[in-house]
């Protein structure tokens, strides 16, 4: 699926996330109009693609409308594992309470980009060497995985004397839904490496109240549960209302004062029709009514790829046009060792077609004949696709530049960088 650029300049923030929200079907553009992106993109030359562009004015814009739809007493953190870029972690500043961090170089990395926001340190296996340093780099919440690593991080405030922490007990919740069947991915409600069991969740209490061996510098502010990645508003607000409801339970068994819970985030971002966004007012509104119910109580979520994809985009060359058993297949400069995202989700990356008029050689052009082209990049892969079998890319051209949307979320940094050793691409940043 490509996207249509209006043939008129997009020259507000609105006009760009509209023109993305609304694509339906593949089709070419001029690649002279439409969209600030558009346009630095047609102004690149060909050796400086492969290029990231990302919409920091766009970016900022989302993000302030997810802020406005939550209620109070829900506090929003953004994942950075979706995209660490830090032109993007410092444009999201105004409009987030902090960053979740899962690892020891995420955590340097986020804390260099943004020194002033708190973060929380989630992930298993943290190693003892990262603990020591979130430890002294302040980490404000800690979403402990399992026993051992209470333990280790209690081991760790040991050598620290007058060092305390703020912790998340991380549960493996079953959830009566069948939503977490349907999802990309789920990190919960089943067997998984993510979390404690709910049964040694309520060990892991004792552990840190009531006079606990840990609960001297440990202080247990309530549960995380990040269960699913890819729920609509209202699948999120169901699950969420099951963790909070579990939540409230094991606080009242156990005796210790439940204040925050952290539903994580999964927010649904659809890649086959991105005009179908996550219902943030729903959401919201939801979110309120739950709170309603638990006085004095804070939610916090952690989206990542529903903050940023739709503010990225891939933008590349096609190098070569070719018929192989009857279909069509167009290759592109660079590949899913840059854009990794189609081939681990196995969907076809949306994306708009800017016609370049200039052939400079004395043998034809090579052009898509049917209305059916597979993108695929430079890898010695078959599965090296970025949009398999997609419509529209009838007269789609050797010398024509591709524009991937949605690239803005695990895309350049999941991807498998030195598979061939292809030149990195490069980066842009509009509206810093």
């Amino acid at each position: 699926m490509s996207t249509t650029v209006n043939s008129t300049v997009e020259s507000t923030v609105k006009g760009i996330l509209d023109s993305t929200a609304n694509s339906t079907a593949n089709s070419t553009a001029n690649s002279t109009l439409g969209s600030p992106v558009h346009r630095r993109v047609a102004s690149l030359a060909a050796d400086e693609l492969p290029a990231y562009v990302h919409d920091l004015a766009a970016l900022r814009e989302h993000a302030a409308t997810v802020r406005a739809a939550l209620p109070e007493r829900v506090e929003l953190y953004y994942a950075a594992k979706a995209n660490p870029e830090a032109p993007l972690l410092t444009a999201l500043r105004d409009a987030v309470d902090g960053y979740e961090v899962s690892s020891g170089g995420e955590l340097a990395h986020v804390r260099a980009a943004v020194p002033d926001a708190p973060l929380a340190f989630g992930g298993p296996g943290k190693t003892p060497a990262e603990i020591a340093a979130a430890v002294d780099a302040g980490v404000h919440r800690w979403h402990v995985e399992s026993e051992q690593e209470l333990h280790r991080l209690a081991a760790v405030l040991a050598e620290r004397p007058g060092a305390a922490v703020d912790v998340l007990l991380r549960v493996n919740l079953p959830v009566v839904t069948d939503a977490l069947d349907a999802v990309p991915l789920a990190m919960g409600g089943r067997p998984t490496p993510f979390g404690l069991d709910p049964d040694r969740a309520e060990e892991c209490v004792r552990l840190l109240t009531d006079g606990g061996p840990l609960g001297r510098q440990l202080r247990l502010r309530g549960v995380h549960a990040h269960l699913a990645s890819g729920l609509a508003a209202a699948e999120q607000l169901a699950v969420a209302q099951q963790i909070v409801t579990w939540s409230a339970e094991l606080a009242e068994r156990t005796g210790f004062p439940l204040t925050e819970v952290n539903i994580g985030g999964g927010m649904a971002v659809d890649y086959d029709d991105p005009a179908r966004r996550f219902d943030w007012t729903a959401f919201g509104e939801g979110l309120a009514e739950l709170l309603d119910a638990h006085p004095g109580l804070v939610l916090r979520i952690e989206p990542g790829r529903a903050l940023t994809a739709y503010c990225g985009w891939y933008a590349t060359e096609v190098l070569d046009v070719k018929r192989s058993h009857g279909e069509d297949f167009v290759v592109v400069r660079g590949g899913t060792h840059h854009l990794r995202t189609p081939a681990t989700r196995g969907h076809s990356q949306p994306f708009t077609v800017l016609p370049v008029d200039a052939w400079p050689h004395p043998w034809a052009r090579p052009a898509v004949g049917s209305g059916r082209a597979t993108l695929a990049g430079q890898l010695c892969t078959p599965k090296d696709v970025l949009a398999r079998a997609a419509t529209g890319t009838a007269g789609l051209r050797a010398g024509d530049r591709v524009l991937f949307a949605m690239a803005g979320a695990y895309a350049w940094n999941i991807s498998h960088h030195e598979f061939l050793m292809h030149p990195r691409p490069g980066f842009h940043y509009l509206g810093g």
